[in-house]
């Protein structure tokens, strides 16, 4: 019996016109699918017990140094959440922007994981600063008050804005100073390290930070992502709260053949590169539409702005792309390794068509 799969209708509309939602509606890069069918020929050892994931740790090393620990999970939910459990006990708290993704975006699973408070605090334009967590840490050494334990950063930010070298130093040296730890979550730290024009390990290791999110998913993978330890003492147990937080792979090789193919060749940095370069001429292309304002400096692959409000359904009824803040018309149009410039062209030509209508 042959089986035919069919498609929704709707879906043959993905056929002719990708989506600005988010880079994780992109497919899957040529180049990792090859890795990954490369992966499929043969049988391995499990659980990461393979030649394919030792070639990927080294991977890792070479851009961070040969004494970090690295451990591949399914997806960004559990980097961080199982690394930021790696840093506290439940009666601790983690200090983050209030748009922060382990606060907006994950649902309840760090508190679920950590058992610990999450506090956020007010952002400028995505990022957090060093006098802002200062003030924040208060009452250490009180058994009624949660103790600051982890500063938590996104890399590009929730508005795709890119924290500097000397801010992530600022904000180590008040976690240093009240024996604390920094998390970075880097589900788009390839566009950050293009946008800064640094290697990874200039605005991570380097900058102060302990901990490391790595992502690989929004920048060509089809899943996959790292948590990195910076230090031996964060990563003790890791190999079981990884296991306890169901984020062990049993075919370990087919995250790890990604990531070695996208670390290999640049690939990494072509990706990205070319979502940052879409960004900008997207950006460009809107700052000559009046009616359009571009709400944040695009550092990424990311571009905010404010629509007329009677144009923003009809416009997602040809391309879809997500709403951030509904008060003030304020939308997020994201830009992928395989955006075109055809379709930037197409989206603003629409947008023109429906404000002059």
């Amino acid at each position: 019996m042959q089986c035919r799969v069919n498609l929704p209708a709707f879906l043959f509309l993905y056929l002719y016109m990708k989506s600005f939602a988010s880079d994780n509606y992109s497919g899957v890069h040529p180049e990792i699918m090859e890795a990954l069918q490369r992966a499929n020929h043969a049988h391995m050892g499990s659980y990461g017990n393979d030649v394919i994931t030792e070639g990927a740790v080294n991977r890792f090393k070479e851009f961070f140094g040969d004494d970090i620990e690295v451990y591949f999970v399914y997806n960004g939910t559990g980097a961080n959440t199982l690394g930021l459990r790696a840093l506290t006990q439940s009666f601790q708290a983690i200090i983050c922007s209030e748009l922060a993704h382990i606060n907006v975006d994950e649902s309840t699973a760090p508190e679920q994981f950590t058992g610990c408070k999450l506090v956020g605090i007010p952002n400028q334009n995505g990022k957090i600063n060093a006098q802002q967590v200062s003030e924040k840490i208060q009452r250490l050494g009180d058994p009624h008050h949660p103790q600051a334990k982890v500063i938590s950063i996104s890399q590009l930010t929730e508005y795709a804005t890119a924290y500097s070298v000397n801010e992530i130093k600022a904000l180590s040296e008040v976690a240093k100073k009240h024996n604390m730890y920094l998390h970075m979550d880097g589900a788009r730290i390839s566009n950050a390290a293009v946008s800064l024009n640094k290697n990874f390990k200039e605005f991570t290791r380097d900058a102060g930070v302990d901990v490391l999110s790595f992502g690989g998913t929004k920048n060509g993978m089809m899943f996959g992502e790292a948590v990195v330890f910076f230090t031996k003492e964060a990563a003790a147990f890791f190999q079981y709260i990884r296991k306890q937080g169901m984020q062990l792979h049993s075919k370990m090789r087919f995250i790890s053949a990604q990531f070695e193919a996208l670390l290999c060749n640049d690939l990494w940095k072509r990706n990205a590169a070319h979502a940052n370069a879409m960004a900008q001429k997207l950006a460009a292309a809107l700052r000559e539409i009046p009616q359009v304002t571009i709400t944040q400096q695009v550092d990424g692959n990311g571009v905010f702005a404010i629509l007329p409000k009677e144009i923003i359904a009809p416009l997602q009824q040809e391309v879809f792309f997500y709403v951030w803040n509904e008060r003030m018309n304020e939308v997020r149009l994201m830009c992928s390794f395989d955006t075109s410039e055809d379709e930037i062209q197409r989206l603003v030509k629409k947008i023109k068509a429906l404000v002059s209508a």
